[in-house]
């Protein structure tokens, strides 16, 4: 079993996600708003 991951993959070394990809998360995270409430979490997309 530790030899199935120990031995690095050639297919995932070379990622490289999309500008589109990366614009998307970053706009998500800029509007994502966590509100902490007496120990409730709240999440808001500000959009």
């Amino acid at each position: 079993m530790a030899k199935i991951y120990s031995n690095a993959s050639s297919k995932h070394n070379n990622l490289q996600p999309k500008d589109e990809t990366v614009r998307f998360i970053l706009n998500y995270s800029k509007a994502l708003c966590v509100i902490d409430y007496n120990n409730l979490e709240f999440e808001a997309l500000l959009n």
